[in-house]
């Protein structure tokens, strides 16, 4: 029997969220081509909003939507021949070949998920550039709109529908086979689908003035497509600690999504939040997957930075946080990727183990460097360190600095917040000085 239709516009909507990455993945596998698989897909979702009123929602709506779209495509491959006799005998080719082509679902639609991966290898692949391979993996395989994407990184649709054009013409003009590379080339292709699923999820976790709906939205879609590479590899059997490594350091992140702010959208550092709101079943997961690709001693820098989240996630209180621990993973992502950014991370470590005059020393240091001059926690961690040695001038000038740097609403409302409490601290003292004078 159909499905009832309460709200058929509402019901395809969620349904293309839900499955038009799935959908594109086998089209561009019967296809062979990106463009006309996202064609005839878009068409498949309009006969889909004309057709259902009258005949009701099938029961497995995504065969149908397949089915309906190759259809398509085969129909306008046909119009096609009419008007470009020299093309007759090729697209006689593709519509045979078109039409012979499996649906390629099975029971488990194990078969589909296939599809999803060779996808996610396609959009990924190194010759595209690092922009086009995110924006074409989140509007071809996450199913996001172009305007959303344009908004989460602050660019405007223009921009962006160029960076998904440009890298569409890349994997034509290139002839980039849509599928999972062999084995003697999966780690350096592995490598870049990982960066591109960070780089989502962080896009997600840290930009919060883009709308709580989208951020998470985000967030969300790299972690299922951290789960999807995890299955898949373990399908075809090959391992990768790293995969097990990014997921569980995204997790471990996600977990604390509703401590982070406050309900009226203000910034909560991690020592400040109340942990009874940290998500105990994704930090759960995280942790296993972590200790997972730990014991395999084949892990790198994803797997680190969930180790050193886990430690934090396993924390009853910022007070009982074990930040010797910490330090040692940091001494390690180092050696294995040295960057300023990790090194300023070790600092505030190595302040909070070592002492705050010690990491202190080492946030001088790399601002000295000016490597991270011109990046506003450099001296917002620098802000908090002094104002814990009671150096408050000086904390008042780097939260000054790092509020003239920060680029994002939410970061400058933190610390003008700062700088607010910095100042009735100085306030109280000069008046406690102005009473004992008195007295």
């Amino acid at each position: 029997m159909p499905a009832p239709l309460p709200d058929l516009s509402t019901t395809i909507e969620t349904l293309y969220r839900s499955e038009s990455g799935r959908v594109l993945a086998t089209l561009v596998r019967i296809l062979g081509d990106l463009d006309l698989a996202e064609e005839a897909m878009h068409e498949a979702f309009a006969t889909a909003l004309e057709s259902w009123p009258r005949t009701g929602i099938p029961d497995s709506p995504r065969p149908w939507l397949i089915s309906t779209a190759r259809n398509k495509a085969i129909d306008g491959i046909r119009r096609r021949a009419r008007f470009d006799g020299a093309q007759k005998d090729l697209i006689a080719h593709l519509e045979a070949r078109i039409s012979d082509a499996p649906p390629g679902e099975n029971e488990d639609g194990l078969e589909i998920e296939d599809d999803r991966l060779r996808l996610i290898f396609t959009c990924c692949h190194p010759a595209l550039p690092p922009e086009g391979q995110v924006a074409l993996t989140l509007r071809e395989v996450c199913g996001l709109t172009t305007e959303e994407i344009a908004r989460a990184f602050l660019v405007t649709p223009a921009a962006l529908a160029q960076r998904i054009v440009r890298a569409k013409a890349v994997i034509r003009d290139r002839a980039i086979p849509y599928q999972v590379p062999v084995s003697n080339e999966l780690w350096p292709r592995l490598g870049m689908v990982l960066l591109v699923v960070y780089l989502i999820f962080n896009e997600g976790y840290t930009a919060l003035t883009t709308g709580a709906g989208l951020s998470a939205g985000l967030s969300n879609e790299a972690i299922r497509l951290g789960r999807l590479l995890v299955d898949l590899l373990k399908l075809h059997s090959i391992e990768e600690p790293e995969v097990m490594g990014l997921l569980g350091l995204m997790l471990l992140h996600e977990s604390r999504r509703a401590a982070r702010t406050s309900p009226g959208g203000d910034l909560i550092l991690l020592d400040e939040q109340d942990r009874s709101l940290w998500n105990r079943e994704q930090i759960a997961e995280g942790i296993a997957l972590t200790q997972s690709a730990i014991r395999s001693r084949r892990f790198g820098a994803y797997t680190l930075q969930a180790a050193i989240a886990a430690v934090h996630a396993e924390s009853p209180s910022a007070a009982s946080t074990d930040w010797g621990q910490i330090t040692l993973f940091y001494d390690q992502l180092l050696r294995i990727q040295p960057s300023p950014v990790v090194e300023l991370n070790r600092a505030v470590a190595v302040a909070m183990s070592h002492g705050l005059e010690q990491g202190l020393r080492l946030i001088d240091d790399l601002l000295a460097r000016e490597q991270l001059s011109q990046y506003h926690l450099a001296h917002s961690a620098r802000a908090e360190l002094c104002r814990r040695l009671g150096r408050l001038p000086e904390a008042r000038a780097s939260y000054q600095r790092a509020l003239e740097l920060a680029p994002q609403e939410t970061d400058r409302r933190f610390l003008k917040r700062r700088l607010e409490e910095l100042g009735r601290t100085q306030s109280q003292g000069q008046d406690q000085s102005q009473d004992s004078v008195s007295s």
